[in-house]
């Protein structure tokens, strides 16, 4: 897709960026990339990705704004209080980037409309709150080829990768997390708490690793998980694999 004279102006940085360039900012131009979330994860991706430049953004969420939201759900504001998250992120994504299309799916994915919803986009970022739905996620994005770039964060720590089982001998959802956690509900942020810029880093983690997959640069998490510990500003990485089958 070409580029106008005024979205090359906006998008001089990555255009005269080595490996990105012009040829790079035409393909996030052409890119569809779905969010599952309009959340703490969702909210920075979501930011990130319209700044960049990806062409069509659709954005999963049956969930409405609320005050406690506003402590790290970024894209909404004071004014938006009961409002469809979907709604008021469509608002800031459109205040931010008139040259991006997004597209709000007011609902919860379910396994009775996620393969239309994941068939439509090429590229899926995960920032929901259970494990099943990022179950389900996973096994829609492995059944239809489109990479997955999955996220969580607990308290006061992050983590995100990349799966594409798809391709070669690369590790599925279900190598890294063969069963369910035990005590997933104990670990709510309504339960426990979460610290806000946590979701903002692990946010803007995945906006990165979407970007570096579209435009095709870097070597992106897969078989890899990378583990952020906000408290003691570490990171360190995880290398999972397949798992022998029975």
């Amino acid at each position: 897709m070409s580029l106008s004279a005024e979205e090359t102006a906006r998008y001089a940085r990555h255009i005269v960026l080595k490996r990105i360039g012009g040829v790079g900012q035409q393909r996030l131009k052409a890119a569809k990339v779905l969010i599952i979330g309009a959340g703490g994860l969702g909210s920075p991706a979501l930011a990130y990705l319209a700044a960049a430049g990806v062409g069509t953004i659709g954005i999963i969420d049956d969930d409405h704004v609320s005050l406690s939201n506003l402590q790290r759900q970024i894209v909404h504001r004071t004014s938006d209080e009961g409002v469809p998250k979907v709604d008021s992120a469509q608002r800031f994504a459109s205040e931010l980037n008139p040259h991006v299309t997004l597209i709000p799916h007011h609902l919860r994915l379910l396994a009775e409309n996620g393969d239309d919803l994941i068939s439509a986009y090429d590229l899926v970022l995960d920032g929901s709150d259970n494990f099943a739905t990022r179950k389900l996620v996973a096994d829609l994005c492995a059944a239809h080829q489109k990479p997955l770039v999955a996220g969580a964060v607990t308290l006061f720590d992050g983590n995100l990768t990349v799966f594409m089982p798809f391709e070669g001998e690369n590790p599925s959802f279900d190598d890294l997390y063969p069963a369910p956690p035990e005590n997933e509900a104990q670990f709510s942020c309504e339960e426990v708490g979460i610290l806000g810029p946590i979701t903002g880093v692990i946010g803007s983690l995945q906006a990165l690793e979407a970007i570096k997959l579209i435009a095709g640069v870097g070597q992106p998490l897969v078989g890899e998980m990378l583990i952020y510990d906000s408290l003691n500003a570490t990171t360190r990485k995880m290398k999972y694999r397949r798992r022998a089958k029975a």
